[in-house]
């Protein structure tokens, strides 16, 4: 069994928004679903090259394995707050298998 993990790209359009509608019911369910958070930037990302992630915040999710991961991205609760991000961000989502090196 091999480590998913979970990268997330976000322009927020309505900080206040995304942040009452969204951020702790996700963080909850990533939670209940067996994911933790590994990474969770501080600000917004500077892009090196290429311009799709400049200015977005980044936050990076640990899962047990990939089967893990889709149960909660397929799971109907987490289609709710999908649902509900709407309008509020731009959002890119990025599933990986691997192992972290650091």
């Amino acid at each position: 069994m091999m480590p998913a993990y979970m990268i997330i790209t976000a322009h927020i359009h309505d900080r206040e928004g995304f942040v009452a509608v969204y951020a702790k019911a996700a963080a909850e369910l990533v939670a209940r679903h067996g994911g933790e958070y590994v990474l969770r930037g501080k600000g917004p990302a500077v892009a090196l090259e290429g311009d799709a992630h400049d200015g977005a915040v980044t936050l990076v999710s640990r899962w047990p394995d990939m089967a893990s991961l889709r149960r909660f991205w397929d799971s109907p609760d987490y289609a709710v707050l999908k649902q509900a991000r709407q309008g509020l961000a731009t959002v890119r989502v990025l599933a990986v298998e691997g192992d972290w090196v650091g």
